[in-house]
C-alpha cells in the first residue's frame, strides 16, 4: 500500500521545526529530507527514522521495525502529532549520518 499524499504533507509539516523538509517519490513511498540529508522514509503512511544512538536517547519508545519487506530495521515513529519531539529527533539524528555523496556531472559524448 502507498502513502497517501495528505499523510506525507502532514509528516513534512510536522517535522518541518528542525529545517528544510523535502519528501520525494521513490517507488510507491517517500525518501524524507531534512535540509538534504536523508534521513527516513515514508511508507504505507508510517515515518521511519534511520537508527542512531542519538536518537535512540531521544526516543519515547523505540520501536524497530523494517520499512518495507527486505529493508533494514528503522526506528518506527509512532507519535506524529508532537511537532517538537519530532524535530529534537531529527536534530540529534542528522549529525550521525552521512553527508549525501556529491551528483555526478553527465559527460557529453
Amino acid at each position: 500500500m502507498a502513502s497517501s499524499t495528505d499523510i506525507v504533507q502532514y509528516i513534512v509539516d510536522q517535522c518541518s521545526g528542525a529545517g528544510r523538509i523535502d519528501a520525494k517519490k521513490m517507488m510507491g513511498d517517500y525518501c524524507i529530507y531534512c535540509d538534504g540529508i536523508l534521513f527516513g522514509l515514508i511508507c504505507d503512511n508510517n515515518l521511519f527514522i534511520k537508527p542512531t544512538d542519538a536518537g535512540r536517547a531521544v526516543l519515547k519508545d523505540v520501536i524497530m521495525r523494517s520499512p518495507y519487506p527486505g529493508a533494514k530495521e528503522h526506528f518506527f515513529i509512532d507519535d506524529l502529532d508532537d511537532n517538537d519531539y519530532l524535530a529534537q529527533l531529527i536534530k540529534v539524528t542528522l549529525p550521525n549520518l552521512p553527508a549525501p555523496k556529491p551528483k555526478k556531472k553527465k559527460q557529453t559524448p
